[in-house]
């Protein structure tokens, strides 16, 4: 049984179950809907957003679980659809997962739509059965991610990011998502508790962990999901890049930031400074921080007492830093 099945083995029932309540939440009038809505729901990923809601709601209430977390798990997922649906306008991609994107098959402007379709139907969710608990969850996550977004677009410009920007950007970017999926789990089983916190904090802990474990991936030998160098052509600030670019001298500096701006679509360049970062320490740098984000993750979780839950959330914090895609 490969990492992720067993991760997911003791929310099996819950995820199926799940997946027809997520299905059904998508419906409309519109058959040009359904058809898109049918086409996304097929080409799934790894679950692992719903897999982490399931997974905190039976760790903090003895294995059970109820209707709230079910919407919970539907309205991250529509709204996490949504965004990548956007997502893919926004950076004009064409594929997703290895499927085409729905802007290539259906062009932009229904694209846009179907993803401001899916918000709307995910907010509906939350406020039609007065869940506004978990609707304050998820939309604190929605301000998040934009903003992190935005602060990257900004500071991308300039290439003159700190460490702190750094974080705070994949804090915002994509460890808010996985947050809001660990204290929504635990918000619709036992609202108004200390879990809540608990484990929002250990969904952000894993987030950042995941972030910069494919950061890593961009300096990596092997082929996986992105090409190797794909952030130094999009410019992109990754952590082993910008430790070595505080840590080296001002020529090596200014060839660095020259290479990222002006050369970016230079092969040869960009092997050369993924070279020089490799020399400079910058893959030890991020590998030793993304291991004490994970750290401090399994130690939050040290608390809980021994459960299959548990057990599961953990084997989780070490594949999202020993994964190989």
């Amino acid at each position: 049984m490969n990492v992720v099945a067993q991760i997911k083995e003791p929310v099996n029932q819950e995820m199926e179950l799940f997946e027809k309540k997520f299905y059904d939440s998508m419906s409309s009038k519109v058959a040009l809907l359904n058809r898109i809505t049918y086409y996304i729901v097929n080409r799934k990923g790894k679950q692992m957003r719903p897999m982490f809601v399931f997974l905190t709601a039976k760790l903090v209430n003895n294995g059970n679980v109820n209707e709230r977390t079910y919407r919970g798990a539907s309205v991250i997922e529509l709204i996490h659809t949504a965004s990548l649906v956007h997502d893919d306008v926004v950076d004009d991609s064409n594929k997703r997962r290895g499927f085409f994107s729905i802007n290539a098959l259906w062009k932009n402007k229904i694209a846009v739509l179907v993803g401001d379709y899916l918000l709307s139907k995910g907010m509906l969710l939350s406020v039609d059965h007065d869940d506004f608990d978990l609707l304050k969850i998820i939309s604190v996550a929605i301000r998040e991610i934009s903003e992190g977004e935005l602060l990257q677009i900004e500071k991308a410009r300039r290439l003159d990011i700190t460490e702190e920007i750094y974080y705070e950007i994949i804090r915002q970017k994509t460890a808010t998502l996985i947050a809001a999926c660990c204290s929504l789990g635990a918000c619709s089983v036992q609202p108004g508790t200390e879990h809540v916190e608990t484990f929002r904090k250990f969904g952000e802990l894993c987030g950042m962990a995941f972030q910069i474990k494919d950061d890593l991936f961009d300096y990596g030998e092997e082929k996986i999901g992105k090409p190797t160098g794909i952030d130094i052509k999009e410019q992109k600030m990754t952590l082993p890049l910008i430790y070595v670019l505080n840590t080296c001298d001002d020529q090596q500096r200014k060839w660095l930031i020259n290479s990222v701006k002006n050369h970016n679509k230079d092969k040869k360049r960009v092997k050369e400074v993924i070279a020089f970062v490799k020399a400079n320490g910058g893959l030890a740098y991020a590998e030793k921080k993304m291991y004490r984000f994970k750290e401090e993750a399994l130690e939050l979780l040290a608390q809980y007492p021994a459960s299959p839950y548990k057990s599961a959330l953990e084997l989780m914090v070490n594949y999202v830093v020993d994964r190989k895609k």
